[in-house]
């Protein structure tokens, strides 16, 4: 038996409590400063308060004072923030952490650099481990897997990516099952940045699904073709942003297509697409879903300027990207939904 810590009680960290506990592992859930409602709730019912069963008996509750005693003697840190977390993560638990620990992220997201790089969250974590002069075992997990699912034990694939392959092994043994599969890659940046990518261009989908009930009605059935063409288009995108040099390894790209479909069909990914597809803007749009986390809406943004400075220096065209084009004018610039269907084309 291992010991096991997930630092926020996120969805999918505490999702992550399931596979673990189940493999017969102590699970510790630590809430972050902004879970104590969470951590309340999960010590008083075993349950969090938006899944709809119960914790795996014995999984054990901790307030986030309780952090130190959380870490100690754990094998695994699970990071379950989302990606508005990861600076306190970075800086708060990670010097927690005891030398040699593996940790395994959950957080998606990129940062852009003023050179129009994209950096991914462990590549950021181990800036910051090489500057305290500590050495923890980064990774991370990425493919189609929404915590709901999960949660109930829907047949699900993912891949976990580290730059230790003997690490990957053992988080893979671990958290197994027979519903958690998992694959592993030392493609951090490549998995990492295909998992992000995902959330801009799900919303990007998810637009053509509130311009048809803008235009047949909200109670409309679904159209489908329009859906299939955008998602078309954000795969040819995402596959440009990965690099030819991937074109020997397509499997980010294929974990981060996997991730793609999920999230067009469930969760806020779709919620703020089909509010912008209807007609309202950004700023309606998440006026109507206070308190709702987007952030399809920072990934979206950070990679657009990030290709615009690419462009500006001649290593890839603007027309290469209509879509994510497209998606920051109606971010940023508060553009009407209007999709470029014929940029699309061949």
């Amino acid at each position: 038996m291992a010991v096991i810590t997930i630092v926020g009680a996120g969805m999918m960290g505490s999702a992550l409590a399931f596979p673990a506990r189940e493999n017969g592992h102590e699970v510790r859930l630590v809430g972050t400063h902004l879970d104590r409602d969470i951590i309340d709730a999960c010590r008083q019912t075993n349950r969090h308060p938006k899944f709809t069963a119960d914790f795996p008996a014995g999984v054990r509750f901790y307030q986030l004072e309780q952090l130190e005693q959380a870490l100690e003697g754990c094998e695994l840190v699970i990071g379950g923030v989302s990606s508005f977390g990861v600076d306190w993560f970075g800086e708060y638990v990670l010097p927690r952490i005891a030398e040699g620990t593996m940790v395994l992220t959950v957080t998606k997201g990129l940062l852009d650099l003023p050179d129009g790089r994209l950096l991914c969250y462990p590549e950021l974590w181990q800036q910051q481990l090489d500057r305290l002069g500590k050495r923890l075992i980064l990774a991370a997990v990425g493919g189609p897997c929404t915590s709901y699912e999960l949660v109930a034990h829907d047949q699900t694939e993912v891949c976990f990516c580290s730059h230790s392959r003997r690490a990957l092994e053992r988080m893979k043994a671990l958290l197994q099952t027979d519903y958690y599969h998992i694959s592993l890659s030392e493609d951090v940046a490549g998995v990492e940045t295909a998992v992000a990518l995902k959330n801009g261009y799900a919303l990007g989908i998810a637009l053509t699904i509130g311009v048809n009930q803008q235009r047949f009605g909200p109670d409309s059935e679904l159209h489908y073709n329009s859906q299939a063409a955008v998602f078309g288009q954000a795969a040819r995108e995402m596959y440009r942003l990965l690099g030819a040099q991937r074109q020997t390894d397509l499997n980010p790209f294929f974990v981060g297509v996997g991730d793609l479909y999920v999230t067009v069909y469930g969760g806020r990914t779709r919620l703020v697409g089909i509010l912008l597809g209807r007609g309202l803007t950004i700023d309606e749009a998440r006026a109507r879903l206070e308190g709702v986390t987007l952030e399809s809406l920072v990934v979206a943004v950070r990679v657009a300027r990030a290709v615009r400075i690419r462009a500006e220096r001649g290593e890839c065209s603007l027309s290469d990207f209509p879509l994510l084009m497209h998606v920051d004018e109606i971010l940023t610039r508060r553009q009407p939904v209007n999709i470029p269907w014929e940029a699309f084309t061949l």
